[in-house]
Parts: structure tokens; C-alpha cells; sequence
């Protein structure tokens, strides 16, 4: 704080005498202690959020054929306008534009496409929430890398569930796209790829959200 100290001169007046100010930093070293605990705080209990995505393996032989998916296992998630999205299995091909199968609406709460994908998916998501379960009641005791490099050959060595291929319409909300994503971790999907969509798929759509063809598709 700034003094100011009064100076008695002869015949009894007063006159101010004012000095360089002085100003007391207590308080800021204070404040500064509690802001330095604040942030080591702060930044020790706030957890980055990340996507885990498994990539496929990378392809050393460029005459390799890449592997062929089999229909019976496939299904189709197209994210619509509108946040919805719409799905479907088995493999389309172009010849079949004048017999297109339907689409099944759907949406992203659990009782929508969570549900569908857990239908499609029991027999491994049962295998990782056992192995889940046997970590977390000590039955098995094993490090947290491990039980992800675990989880991760569980994935690997399925050949029963579902090979989703994520495809969006041009109009889809690009948060529908991380969603998806989200909901194949929840449910323990071990093999889903994003892919273009096609022509066809693109009029599926529009004649099941009821939106006019565009000239491209209406072309076709």
C-alpha cells in the first residue's frame, strides 16, 4: 500500500510528505501458490479423450488380393441426413439397381443400433466381457497392457461376427461419423471399415428418408 507520512514544521503546522509508494506482494505470492496448485491439479485429473481404432495390418506383397468379405457376415451402416441412419446386410451390386433391398431405419440409443450390433455381435462381446469380468474380480491377474493386447487377439481370431462397412450420405453430420464409431467400441466389434458410399445406396437413401433424387443419382 502506499504511505503517505505528515511532517510537523515550526508553528505548528502540518504539511504531507509523500514518499516513493510501497506495494505489499503477500497477498500475490498467495495467489500464486493457490493457482499452481489449482492447475497440478486440474491437469494430473483430466484424461485426454482419444478414439481407439484398430487399423488393419499393412500389406508388404503389392500382388496380394485383398481379402474378400463374405456376404453372409456383411452388413451396411449408412449414416443419413438428419441424424439418422439407416442399415442393411448382405452386399449390393450395381446390377441390382432395379431391386434394391430396403433400408431399416434406425437411431444411435441403445435400444437402436447398439442393440442391433449386440445381436450381431453376442458371441464375441460375451467372450470380452467374461474375460473382463475374470479381471476385475481377480480371478485373472494380468497387467493393463496385457489385457488389451488380450482384447486385441480376441478381435483378431473372431470369424463369426459381424464385418460392418460405415458408409455416409453427403448430407450426414460429421458427429454421426465419430458416434458410429464410438458404438462399435461399446460393442466390441471387431472388424468395421469407413468406405465410400455408392450411387445406389445414395438413391436407397433418399427414397427412404422421402428426399428427392439428385441429378446424379436420378442420371443412373
Amino acid at each position: 500500500m502506499a504511505e503517505i507520512i505528515q511532517e510537523e514544521k515550526a508553528g505548528g503546522k502540518k504539511k504531507a510528505k509523500k514518499h516513493a509508494p510501497h506495494i505489499d506482494m503477500t497477498p500475490m505470492v498467495d495467489l500464486m501458490c493457490l493457482l499452481i496448485t489449482f492447475f497440478m491439479l486440474t491437469t494430473a485429473f483430466s484424461k485426454p479423450k482419444i478414439m481407439e481404432i484398430v487399423l488393419p495390418e499393412k500389406q508388404t506383397d503389392p500382388n496380394a488380393e485383398p481379402p474378400k468379405i463374405p456376404g453372409s457376415r456383411t452388413l451396411n451402416i449408412v449414416l443419413g441426413p438428419d441424424n439418422k441412419i439407416y442399415w442393411y446386410p448382405g452386399v449390393v451390386k450395381p446390377e441390382d439397381y432395379n431391386n434394391l433391398p430396403p433400408l431399416f431405419e434406425t437411431d444411435f440409443s441403445p435400444l437402436g443400433i447398439r442393440k442391433m450390433l449386440l445381436e450381431r455381435n453376442r458371441a464375441l462381446f460375451k467372450k470380452i466381457d467374461d474375460f473382463n469380468n475374470q479381471v476385475l474380480t481377480g480371478k485373472l491377474v494380468i497387467s493393463q497392457d496385457s489385457v488389451k493386447g488380450s482384447i486385441r487377439q480376441l478381435k483378431k481370431d473372431d470369424d463369426t461376427g459381424p464385418i460392418v462397412l460405415i458408409k455416409a450420405y453427403k448430407k450426414a453430420n460429421y458427429g454421426n461419423v465419430v458416434d458410429i464409431f464410438d458404438e462399435m467400441n461399446i460393442c466390441g466389434v471387431a472388424h468395421y471399415m469407413l468406405v465410400d458410399i455408392t450411387w445406389y445406396e445414395e438413391k436407397m437413401v433418399e427414397t427412404a428418408a422421402g428426399i428427392a433424387p439428385t441429378p446424379t443419382t436420378a442420371k443412373k
